[in-house]
């Protein structure tokens, strides 16, 4: 029997070919966006290529389409398998300047969505197990300057994640975050105008943001998927090309058994950088 799986945010970069690559490999796949012709659109080329796919518009911030979502896909396919957390927005603004709006927006689709959409999914996992996939971003991993929205809901996704892995580990249920790096219309504005930066002062253009494409990620999770090894959960895997980073989940850098030994460590080590 095939297994089912939704990709939220399925219609374009990232999600939309990881939905195309999950058709051809023997899925069933759930497209999920907010505009009806873009979804039909990724319905109709997995379609081409023999694979088998519904699609579904729901905005993943609205709990109440989320639900409807999920029982519409159980009454389709009477199970879920596979939960990819993939929507996501952008409201870019330093901090200072950001909307209550901007900051609400980028929090719903990406924090509030992840949530939603696992909280939905969970009772059709509990019997045969599933696995459950965030895409996070380095944003959420270490700061990015003019997205303190983004950021934090990235970063809030991995506490998500690490709580879920252990909590579900007992249910045979996988919980990873993908860090991707890859040119999406998303990204290619803001790398083409860092390229124009970059040359405009006859700088070498620098190695992180030379990214990989959207496929080269959805081959990885493809791959994940196929792995049965219920001890791969509560990790972060960074995706760029073929070059694939295992993120470690933070430690202790130093502790000391007093405050004034702290500080006093703390000038000490900042000295010797």
């Amino acid at each position: 029997m095939k297994k089912v799986a939704i990709i939220t945010g399925s219609t374009r970069g990232i999600g939309r070919s990881i939905a195309i690559h999950l058709g051809q490999s023997d899925f069933q796949v759930v497209v999920n966006g907010t505009k009806q012709e873009l979804v039909d659109e990724v319905v109709r080329d997995i379609d081409r290529t023999g694979g088998e796919a519904i699609g579904y518009v729901a905005n993943i911030a609205d709990p109440i389409a989320v639900t409807k979502m999920i029982d519409a896909v159980i009454a389709q396919f009477g199970r879920i398998d596979v939960l990819i957390h993939n929507a996501g927005n952008l409201h870019d603004q330093k901090c200072l300047r950001m909307t209550d709006e901007e900051w609400q927006s980028v929090l719903d689709v990406h924090l509030n969505g992840a949530f939603y959409s696992i909280q939905r999914v969970l009772p059709h996992m509990q019997e045969s197990g599933g696995d459950i996939l965030l895409m996070t971003s380095t944003a959420g991993l270490g700061g990015s300057i003019g997205q303190v929205n983004y950021s934090s809901a990235k970063a809030g996704m991995l506490g998500m994640m690490w709580t879920l892995a252990a909590e579900l580990k007992r249910n045979n249920i996988r919980v990873n975050a993908i860090s991707p790096a890859a040119l999406t219309d998303m990204t290619r504005p803001v790398i083409e105008h860092l390229k124009n930066k970059y040359a405009s002062k006859n700088e070498p253009f620098p190695e992180f943001w030379k990214v990989g494409e959207a496929d080269d990620v959805a081959r990885f999770v493809v791959t994940l998927l196929a792995l049965e090894d219920t001890d791969l959960t509560g990790e972060i895997f960074g995706v760029n090309g073929s070059k694939v980073t295992k993120w470690q989940k933070p430690v202790p850098a130093f502790s000391e058994n007093s405050i004034e030994a702290f500080f006093t460590t703390w000038q000490s080590r900042k000295g010797s950088e």
